[in-house]
């Protein structure tokens, strides 16, 4: 089955703070105008050495799992959610061990630390690694609207920390300001950054829990991991325009339905992604829940983005997942909320 199409592009018209998938009129700008889209490549070629492999979407259950919400763009949260987790010391060096920490996307947007918390994950990527742990950041929407040169929630000083690549811009790159070419150079497809985001997963099972940024539908679970992340990382590589699978409201990583409702009917489509992932729980970010993480449809699904970033003011939380989910135990066997302080 194939998710509906709703453009080739994920770029729409801010309203308020919430961010939206694009229209079927294509990219629109600030003020809502409908604007041509275009898929030209980036001038310049990519290394052909160095395109990263498409990493395993599936993963065995380590002796510890904790999981983290959306960052967008505060590093001193970022890091005091990770020591919460027990996951790096004082200097940010790892020192989780075989711990597994898995991040649901959107490092990017509202803050001004971007570039400290991309080389951040880049380096507790390898330190884990190293130790016999893993550090997994998923992709969220807020990276993919960066790649596709959608910068309504960049602060004037995410522009600024990337002014220097402004030379390096491609033909897309090169129609934006002049103040936002730097960015675009920085992160549009085929990109070093946007390189790194090819080498991870947008959705990743760890254990028998799947985590993903937004959600994953019954329909995009037909699909299969692999085919989500390929899509993605092939996306970012500059394979062509974005595909179908990410450009909807129901595609993984825009999908809100699991984290503002609880009926039956979105229990019951839960049940079904959750059957076709051969998973029993899901953990999501993407939508903030005021007051810290919550769980839904008897624990089968987990919302953990908490806004811990300054933008929001929302609490400093992870959650630590050390057991297989038992529905024999009200859905929250297993699982508990680590809370930390600014």
């Amino acid at each position: 089955m194939v998710l509906a199409l709703a453009s080739s592009m994920i770029v729409a018209a801010c309203s308020g703070t919430t961010d939206e998938p694009a229209s079927r009129g294509g990219p629109t700008t600030r003020t809502g105008q409908t604007r041509e889209t275009t898929h030209e490549t980036p001038a310049r070629s990519r290394p052909t050495d160095d395109v990263p492999p498409l990493p395993p979407s599936s993963y065995p259950m380590p002796a510890r799992l904790v999981a983290i919400g959306d960052v967008h763009g505060d590093v001193s949260a970022f890091r005091q959610v990770l020591r919460t987790a027990e996951a790096i010391d004082a200097a940010d060096h790892w020192i989780g061990g075989a711990l597994v920490v898995v991040q649901t996307g959107d490092l990017l947007d509202r803050g001004d630390d971007e570039p400290e918390i991309l080389a951040l994950v880049s380096r507790l990527e390898h330190e884990a690694s190293e130790a016999g742990g893993r550090f997994l950041a998923l992709n969220g929407n807020h990276e993919v609207m960066n790649a596709q040169l959608d910068f309504r929630y960049v602060t004037p000083d995410g522009f600024r920390d990337y002014a220097e690549h402004r030379d390096e811009a491609g033909p897309r790159a090169r129609r934006l300001p002049s103040a936002q070419r730097g960015r675009g150079a920085a992160f549009e497809p085929r990109s070093s950054i946007a390189r790194q985001f090819a080498a991870r997963n947008t959705v990743v099972i760890v254990g028998d829990t799947v985590f993903v940024h937004g959600g994953l539908t019954p329909q995009a679970a037909a699909l299969g991991l692999d085919a989500i992340n390929r899509a993605t990382r092939d996306f970012y590589l500059g394979e062509g325009p974005i595909s179908p699978i990410l450009a909807s409201e129901e595609s993984p990583i825009w999908y809100r339905g699991y984290a503002v409702e609880d009926t039956e009917e979105t229990c019951a489509q839960l049940t079904q992604a959750l059957e076709a992932v051969h998973a029993s729980r899901m953990v999501i970010g993407h939508t903030v829940q005021e007051g810290g993480i919550t769980h839904a449809c008897e624990g089968r699904v987990y919302r953990i983005d908490v806004g811990l970033a300054r933008y929001y003011e929302g609490p400093i939380q992870a959650l630590d997942i050390t057991a297989p989910y038992t529905p024999a135990m009200g859905g929250t066997s297993g699982t508990r909320v680590l809370e930390g302080s600014r």
